[in-house]
């Protein structure tokens, strides 16, 4: 895309974003083109949107739709993928004397769809299996965001389910892109909640002037901007370098960076971010969530620590 049609195209799924959620999204994003882009410009179509979910903590389809691509399968608003559990990013399937033992998440689209697409870790490498949805035990995730409309899947389905052979490295591929587009995520809910203390900084008056003024309260605001950067930049080394372990950090890093921002801004806006009057709660619970999805910032950094001992050399210097 050129910078016009870019332009545009953001702006589109701003709107988008801003009126529609769950499968009114899906649909609008049928009709604004994000699946052709999502082919074509992956990087503009995963960072626009993904960012913009975010800003306004709605939910689609669309975490589906970048696994699915990412495994070579098609896309669209009915189609569904079994991610794995929370704080992990290991298959949700496995092979077992004949039948599949599924153990993972799903989106809520999920419910709206016939089908969906597991991950299974086989003996002789990894296969993709398309399970009827019936055959699966779907329980609603009510714990910290239940707007988020996560779902617990389980169950053991017969290996009568068609299976098709994948390459060894297409589950690390799409893990790597799951963990890019949540990392986007994570960073427009930062910017979220920034925008949400900087705004009441100027505005609430103390002593006589906005507490803005006061140097605790710009050093919060300008640590949560520095995280903030931080972890934007190393999304745009994931995207440039193209590396499983650099999407890794970056997830993590933004998970980590989402923290920061969370904790400093709910001190900015003190007992008024604790109600649920205010819209800061919508945006930590969320966070809290996106940083376990496809393995946490804590997670993560030990799984990337323990890979460098292992091979016993530091990654190579990232983009700049």
């Amino acid at each position: 895309m050129d910078a016009a049609e870019l332009d545009l195209f953001d702006r589109t799924l701003g709107r988008a974003t801003e009126a529609h959620g769950g499968a009114d999204l899906d649909a609008a994003l049928v009709e604004a083109g994000w699946h052709e882009a999502l082919v074509d410009d992956g990087r503009a179509a995963v960072s626009l949107l993904f960012d913009h979910q975010g800003r306004t903590a709605v939910t689609s389809g669309a975490l589906d739709d970048v696994v699915s691509h990412a495994l070579g399968n098609d896309t669209g608003p009915d189609v569904a993928v079994v991610l794995p559990a929370l704080g992990r990013s290991e298959a949700p399937a496995r092979e077992d004397v004949g039948a599949l033992v599924v153990q993972g998440l799903g989106t809520a689209r999920l419910g709206r769809s016939d089908r969906a697409l597991v991950v299974v870790d086989a003996p002789h490498g990894a296969q993709v299996a398309a399970v009827k949805t019936a055959d699966l035990a779907c329980r609603p995730v009510r714990g910290m965001d239940p707007d988020f409309g996560l779902v617990q899947v389980t169950g053991v389905v017969t290996a009568a389910a068609p299976m098709s052979p994948i390459d060894d490295h297409r589950w690390s591929t799409a893990v790597a892109a799951a963990h890019l587009a949540l990392g986007h995520e994570l960073v427009g809910a930062s910017a979220a909640m920034l925008e949400l203390a900087r705004v009441h900084a100027l505005s609430r008056v103390q002593f006589g002037r906005p507490i803005s003024a006061f140097q605790a309260v710009r050093h919060r605001l300008a640590d949560s901007l520095v995280a903030l950067e931080s972890a934007r930049a190393l999304l745009d080394a994931g995207w440039q370098d193209g590396s499983d372990q650099t999407a890794a950090m970056a997830k993590a890093l933004s998970g980590r960076s989402a923290r920061t921002v969370t904790g400093h801004c709910q001190q900015v806006l003190a007992g008024m971010g604790f109600t649920t009057e205010h819209p800061l709660h919508r945006y930590v619970r969320r966070v809290l969530v996106l940083d376990e999805l496809f393995g946490s910032a804590r997670s993560l950094t030990a799984a990337l620590g323990r890979d460098v001992l292992s091979r016993r050399r530091l990654p190579p210097p990232l983009p700049l």
